[in-house]
């Protein structure tokens, strides 16, 4: 299968996805309580909402350059824009493509292998898979999730250990780990096995402690902090849509929110994870009583401010870069 056509059955499988999760969550909609709730929204508490939002985000960038720091050091000002870059190419492009494009940019701009700088941003996933569960394990004290979201926090654990696992083995066995990739990937092709070890060569390069102990400890308070930005995100939007007051949501409402919205971006979908984000959220929000149709304004709205902003900021900071859209698209092609 060619690269373009791999490129076309990603987007449709992601589109007929989407669309599936669009038909769960407007089936049963009343289009006047939906618009009378989007005309309620008290806009003071969307501005606080974007100005956490972006908070979260300088944060990311920031706890990125500690990763990178024993490979070479780089601004938080270029991180961020890297940053913002890859969210866009998210809302562009299928299959979560944008970790990617910002490697690539990270690499090309910085003149370090690709490779090396998307093994930081694994190892910095890895640590949001277990702050989520975390919190997921918080919640799980506070309210009573369903059994299929228990059974997804539990995959998710399981995932994330075979993971760092793995990631242990190449570090601290490489040529056995290189050795075992090999033999299972020839069983593809010669090529592609050959190109296989050279990537997990560089990538191996990218897993390295960081630069000082104290590093440790504040990579672990800006995940703190970053993910009580994204939490405190959905609790400034229960006031916005009066929620609080509404239907009696208590402050750890915003967790729940916050861990059933966050599996919609590990669920495969279009750019933007439309769809899926928008009946996950109207699930969560159901769990406290809220009614399908203010419950999916409030997942629009949420939506759109997680999306819409952060593609502008990432537009902009492209065409200043010099980089085009379908740069970006060749950028994930060679990501590839």
């Amino acid at each position: 299968m060619t690269q373009k056509a791999n490129h076309i059955l990603k987007l449709g499988l992601g589109l007929a996805i989407s669309a599936f999760f669009l038909y769960l969550a407007f089936r049963q909609i009343d289009l006047n309580k939906m618009g009378q709730a989007l005309g309620a929204v008290r806009y003071l508490f969307l501005l606080i909402a974007l100005l956490l939002l972006f908070l979260s985000h300088w944060m990311r960038a920031r706890r990125h350059r500690y990763f990178l720091e024993p490979i070479k050091l780089i601004s938080t000002g270029s991180l961020f824009s890297a940053l913002m870059v890859g969210y866009m190419a998210n809302t562009l492009l299928p299959a979560h493509l944008g970790e990617l494009v910002r490697a690539v940019l990270i690499g090309q701009k910085e003149r370090i292998p690709k490779a090396s700088v998307l093994a930081t941003i694994a190892v910095e996933r890895v640590v949001d898979v277990f702050c989520l569960l975390i919190l997921m394990g918080m919640t799980f004290v506070v309210y009573p999730f369903p059994e299929e979201i228990r059974l997804s926090g539990y995959l998710t654990f399981v995932f994330a250990a075979v993971l760092v696992s793995f990631f242990l083995f190449l570090k601290k066995r490489p040529e056995k780990a290189l050795s075992f990739v090999e033999m299972i990937s020839k069983r593809l092709s010669k090529k592609i096995s050959d190109k296989l070890v050279e990537f997990l060569g560089s990538f191996r390069d990218g897993l390295v402690p960081l630069q000082q102990p104290w590093h440790y400890a504040f990579v672990a308070l800006l995940s703190i902090l970053l993910w009580a930005c994204y939490a405190g995100i959905f609790f400034v939007l229960f006031y916005a849509f009066d929620f609080v007051e509404t239907y009696h949501l208590p402050w750890s409402a915003s967790l729940v929110v916050l861990v059933i919205t966050t599996i919609s971006i590990v669920v495969p979908s279009s750019p933007g994870y439309v769809g899926t984000y928008h009946w996950l959220c109207m699930v969560a929000l159901g769990l406290f009583g809220v009614s399908e149709s203010p419950a999916l304004s409030f997942a629009i709205v949420a939506h759109a401010i997680s999306v819409l902003p952060v593609s502008l900021v990432g537009g902009v900071l492209a065409w200043k870069e010099g980089i085009s859209i379908s740069k970006v698209e060749r950028s994930s092609e060679q990501a590839g």
